[in-house]
């Protein structure tokens, strides 16, 4: 699949059906901010999976805070690492999910992903900064909105 420019949205995913599994995870309803977050990463990583990217890691912490997903995307034989945030509301009253992502929020996400770089050894050719959207309307399939290279 061939990528997009820089902070255009992957229109494969937007408002398209959710991935596999996501119908179970729309009719259930959430209970709380945290579950509204489980369930907003879980549908993104099984989009990013159907992308074909492979999961290097999910919710990672250090002292400096918190990255959602990592994942390595790899196009003719180009491989580059792929640091995501992943936002998740179950309405639209204080706008849509990506719209949460502020600068300084992608800047945390520089930081964090230096940082996972500098403790994990895995080698890339790139790196990309990327934002997930999901939005899970009550009675509604599970909608997604994937950016790549936000920042």
């Amino acid at each position: 699949m061939a990528h997009k420019g820089a902070g255009q949205a992957d229109k494969d995913w937007v408002g398209a059906a959710a991935p596999p599994g996501a119908e179970q995870i729309g009719r259930r309803r959430p209970k709380g901010r945290q579950q509204v977050g489980v369930e907003g990463e879980t549908l993104a990583v099984a989009a990013l999976r159907e992308q074909g990217m492979q999961i290097l890691a999910q919710n990672w912490r250090c002292t400096i805070g918190e990255i959602d997903i990592v994942a390595l995307d790899v196009v003719s034989g180009r491989r580059t690492l792929v640091f995501c945030e992943v936002k998740c509301r179950t309405g639209l009253g204080f706008g849509s999910p990506l719209e949460a992502i502020t600068h300084a929020k992608v800047r945390k996400l520089r930081q964090l992903s230096a940082h996972w770089l500098h403790t994990e050894s895995v080698q890339a050719d790139a790196i990309r900064l990327d934002a997930i959207g999901v939005l899970l309307l009550s009675g509604r399939q599970p909608t997604l909105t994937h950016v790549r290279g936000i920042g």
